[in-house]
């Protein structure tokens, strides 16, 4: 999802060339930075994975990998990541990269069983993604326009909210076995809990509907007014889930936002692609 999120960001970039084997190398880039933070996670966390049930076959939870392997695994494929964006693409972005590896590994990492504010700052990595694609579109020595990658950043910065909340709840006694604090109420799931996850699906929409009004995407034309439509449809159906929750309280709820947040974002995403300027 996360290089997904990024490779759309680079393709909304005015102006790139639409070079397919850029376009998988720059997929090979991201997913070498995601899987090196992701293993760093998993060699960090390897204890408490085996205690939760939702992790406990991860590899080196597992003990089918050492944490030793998993590392020099980690530093490989950071590396060469980190290499490919700055090689062929360009250096801004691979350093935006190689931040939000660190900080998602030994920032946010670490934090989960500190605070519940984890969640804020693990965001940021979680969204940085959206940046660095958009900033991989520009050429090397090119002006970047910052403006519109600021904005793909919002838009996956404030959807991992309602998403990371509504896993926390379903997860809850998983995760509170293993002493992580990542719902906003330190009681679990309780109606601050829901509220927050509904105010933050509210604030997607003018975040998602931001890129019309900045130039990033047109309501112009048939794929314009289809596009925005898709994107209207879209925030709707999280908000109507997201309402359900808070008046029902369950798990089942918390589910459906979960899964509906996974249907959610591709579909934002790609609307805006189809309505490119």
């Amino acid at each position: 999802m996360v290089v997904f999120s990024s490779v759309i960001s680079y393709l909304l970039v005015p102006g790139v060339l639409i070079d397919w084997w850029r376009i998988i190398l720059f997929f090979a880039g991201g997913m070498l930075v995601t899987g090196s933070a992701n293993t760093i996670n998993m060699v960090v966390e390897k204890d408490t994975d085996a205690l939760m049930k939702r992790t406990a076959k991860r590899p080196i939870a597992s003990g089918r990998i050492t944490p030793e392997q998993g590392l020099g695994f980690a530093v490989l494929t950071g590396a060469l990541g980190v290499f490919i964006l700055g090689y062929y693409f360009n250096w801004t972005a691979a350093l935006l990269a190689a931040f939000s590896l660190f900080l998602y590994a030994f920032v946010y990492t670490p934090l989960k069983k500190i605070n519940s504010v984890a969640v804020l700052i693990g965001a940021v990595p979680g969204a940085l993604p959206c940046l660095i694609g958009w900033v991989a579109g520009f050429l090397p020595g090119q002006e970047i326009a910052w403006l519109g990658g600021i904005i793909m950043f919002g838009i996956q910065f404030f959807w991992q909210f309602p998403h990371f909340w509504a896993i926390a709840w379903v997860a809850h006694q998983d995760y509170s076995r293993v002493g992580f604090k990542l719902l906003p109420s330190d009681k679990g799931p309780t109606k601050f809990t829901a509220l927050q996850t509904l105010v933050y699906t509210l604030l997607m929409v003018p975040v998602t509907l931001a890129p019309f009004f900045t130039g990033i995407s047109t309501t112009a034309g048939t794929k314009g007014i289809t596009a925005l439509i898709f994107v209207i449809l879209a925030n709707i159906f999280m908000i109507v889930r997201s309402v359900i929750l808070y008046n029902k309280m369950d798990v089942a709820s918390a589910r459906k936002v979960m899964f509906g947040s996974y249907l959610y974002l591709p579909v934002i995403l790609l609307a805006l692609l189809l309505a490119k300027a």
